[in-house]
């Protein structure tokens, strides 16, 4: 897999164009965002492991296939969760896990404050979950948590990514694909995305 994979289709840009309006409304935000979240699971979902099962449908047996191992979701809080709820309620096999962080209004940087994870981590692969890739401040220090205990599979998922971030991504963790619905322009000075959609979390929790 390409290490940046940037989706197309008149769906998701038709549904990106209502998460980017500043007149959407909180509930349609978060409806929307959740229904976006659902059209890019097939791409999210394309690199699970499967292995052969036997089962009978209620005509005959049959040789089909099922997830080697469900997915670990990695939301990264507050905002990763009106992702991860979506594509939990795709997979609900899959465990959640979160890594909590904020980003400090004057250096920009990531502050780690929490992070709860199944016992089975390093085992299995994690999608790790934000909607905006900005400086990827945020995204490294979760995707280097993860690298500490041994998770070896990760994909990272978010919906509008910056150059600056995908760049920044890539050069610390170039194993870790990018799967995201739009790639814009540029940061500005105080690093949020151009054209954007503003600050993700706050229009899901209307805050």
């Amino acid at each position: 897999m390409s290490y940046l994979k940037v989706l197309e289709h008149p769906l998701i840009t038709h549904k990106l164009t209502i998460l980017r309006d500043k007149d959407t409304n909180p509930a349609l935000f978060k409806s929307t965002l959740a229904s976006l979240t659902a059209l890019m699971s097939h791409d999210l979902f394309s690199h699970l492991a499967t292995q052969p099962v036997t089962i009978t449908t209620p005509l005959e047996d049959m040789q089909t296939q099922k997830l080697a191992k469900p997915p670990v979701l990695v939301s990264i809080l507050r905002a990763g969760n009106g992702m991860a709820d979506s594509i939990f309620d795709i997979c609900p096999e899959a465990s959640m896990a979160h890594i909590g962080m904020q980003r400090d209004p004057d250096t920009h940087e990531p502050l780690f404050y929490y992070e709860k994870y199944p016992q089975d981590l390093s085992m299995r692969q994690c999608i790790l979950i934000d909607p905006m890739l900005a400086t990827g401040g945020s995204a490294i220090m979760a995707a280097d948590r993860l690298k500490e205990k041994r998770v070896s599979d990760i994909v990272f998922a978010c919906l509008v990514a910056a150059p600056e971030g995908v760049h920044a991504f890539h050069n610390a963790h170039s194993d870790v694909p990018i799967i995201t619905a739009a790639l814009d322009r540029e940061l500005n000075e105080n690093c949020y995305i151009l054209p954007g959609l503003g600050d993700a979390g706050d229009r899901i929790f209307n805050t």
